[in-house]
């Protein structure tokens, strides 16, 4: 992976953790949250989709295009819903590291079936690692815990979130490298059929859900601004030739930062194995992207 490509990943982990921190924030508005900041993030990206529009040329309208654009759009839309009710149910101290530890084990997996990438020496052991952070994280050191259903439902949530993340981390780098849709333009079209399909389960909420919407709208802006940034910044490392299985593992750095965020400003209860879990899984991001392709 190039150093561009990386520094675009890196800067995309920080600034997904940020967003996270914000929406644990409005947990509690639940999908219309989602329709809110998915909202902002059509309206503010809008001028950016026209000038790629007509700078760089329309895409191609191809039914494998279509049918791209629209899985996006619902893998995305399945894990922005699960993403907000893990916040609503559990720790984001939990459920985001679980989260972003189980998409790059799985997409890392994907890339290597799905699209033909090269499976690299340290890749299994990269994949180990990230499950046991896993496993230390959910279950705060006693493993015991791991069978209490009270303590399964962060990680339930947690893993749910990271087999969404895989899927649509699969799909758009199919996207943006087979079918070179532009990053800004799948973004944007993603949020704009999701808007679509959660318009319905919207209007029969009626006003309540927009009740509880009212003072997390400035939350939600924040979000649709910063989402589509982190997300399409991943995409043009794609873009630019790093391997998949290399950029969805690395880009969930953030997991650290998300980590200390809960424990810090959210003032979410930890321990050393909490922290011990995470550096565990650092270092499974950090063996999926190193050595040589095998």
């Amino acid at each position: 992976m190039s150093w561009t490509a990386l520094l675009l990943v890196v800067c995309a982990a920080f600034i997904h953790a940020g967003w996270n921190l914000l929406s644990k924030r409005a947990a509690m508005a639940g999908a219309h949250f989602v329709f809110a900041y998915s909202f902002f993030a059509i309206l503010f990206y809008f001028p950016i989709m026209l000038w790629v529009v007509f700078t760089q040329g329309n895409m191609p309208w191809t039914s494998e295009t279509i049918t791209c654009l629209l899985l996006s759009a619902l893998l995305h839309m399945g894990y922005s819903l699960s993403l907000q009710k893990g916040y609503q149910v559990a720790d984001l101290s939990v459920v985001y590291p679980i989260a972003r530890g189980t998409g790059p084990m799985l997409s890392s997996i994907g890339a290597f079936i799905l699209l033909g990438e090269p499976v690299r020496p340290l890749g299994v052991l990269g994949i180990l690692l990230v499950v046991m952070g896993i496993l230390l994280i959910a279950t705060q050191g006693h493993l015991r815990r791991f069978f209490s259903p009270s303590a399964l439902t962060g990680v339930r949530w947690g893993m749910q979130t990271g087999v969404l993340i895989a899927a649509y981390t699969v799909v758009d780098a199919y996207g943006v490298t087979v079918l070179l849709i532009s990053p800004f333009l799948l973004d944007w079209f993603s949020n704009v059929l999701r808007l679509g399909m959660l318009a319905p389960f919207i209007a029969k909420r009626g006003r309540d859900g927009f009740v509880k919407l009212k003072p997390y709208w400035k939350l939600a802006a924040a979000v649709g601004l910063l989402s589509p940034m982190s997300y399409i910044l991943v995409l043009q490392a794609l873009r630019l030739g790093a391997p998949l299985s290399m950029v969805a593992p690395a880009r969930e750095m953030s997991m650290m930062a998300g980590t200390l965020l809960g424990m810090v400003v959210l003032r979410e209860k930890a321990n050393i194995w909490s922290l011990l879990g995470c550096a565990v899984m650092i270092s499974g991001v950090i063996a999926l992207t190193s050595g040589p392709a095998a």
